[in-house]
């Protein structure tokens, strides 16, 4: 089992604990990785409580973003994100799992389609056009739960490249179980999309 160098830090304070994701998600790929997922499960299941995760970072692997991601999911605290820079590609996956998820007035999200790089013959260009046709339907799943927007509306922003900003500032939401307090400066993410919704609870 291989395990590969971690871009994640957990920091504890007086304000409870929180998550720092910096610079590229996964340096290695976490598809045949058995060790980190694990590692990043049992640091986040090391606490209780309520969690803020800070996203400053323009992508990576997409198989890492989709575990910490159902991880952050399923995990039984509030978790709120807080983009402080940028949210990008794989970045934007993860962010997708805040119970509320917040963007400083200068921090940028961005969606696309999915890339990865192919050798072989026809049939493996293929299958690797397959691959990605499945990969952008489970990244369309994460945008879809998070903002009930329609699956082709977003098929179309990713195809685009999409990018967003804070928006103008709206009406702040309560969490669903009201932790965490103002959110001071940040503002609800994708809050300009026409259509989105803006409930923070889990869907």
């Amino acid at each position: 089992m291989r395990r590969i160098k971690k871009f994640w830090n957990w920091v504890n304070n007086e304000t409870g604990r929180s998550l720092y994701l910096d610079g590229y998600i996964a340096p290695e790929s976490w598809f045949e990785d058995e060790v980190s997922p694990k590692e990043f499960k049992k640091e986040l299941e090391a606490g209780t409580g309520d969690i803020t995760v800070w996203i400053n970072s323009p992508g990576g692997d997409f198989f890492a973003a989709s575990q910490i991601y159902t991880t952050l999911r399923e995990y039984p605290g509030e978790v709120l994100v807080k983009v402080d820079g940028i949210a990008a590609s794989a970045a934007a996956v993860i962010a997708m799992a805040g119970d509320l998820v917040l963007m400083s007035p200068t921090a940028m999200l961005m969606i696309h389609n999915p890339a990865t790089f192919v050798w072989g013959e026809e049939a493996d260009m293929q299958k690797g056009m397959e691959m990605l046709a499945e990969v952008k339907e489970a990244i369309i799943n994460a945008f879809e739960n998070k903002t009930g927007l329609a699956r082709t509306k977003i098929s179309k922003m990713m195809d685009a490249e999409t990018w967003f900003s804070a928006g103008r500032p709206v009406k702040e939401k309560t969490s669903k179980r009201g932790g965490h307090g103002s959110p001071g400066i940040y503002r609800p993410a994708l809050s300009g999309i026409t259509g989105a919704r803006l409930d923070p609870k889990r869907n």
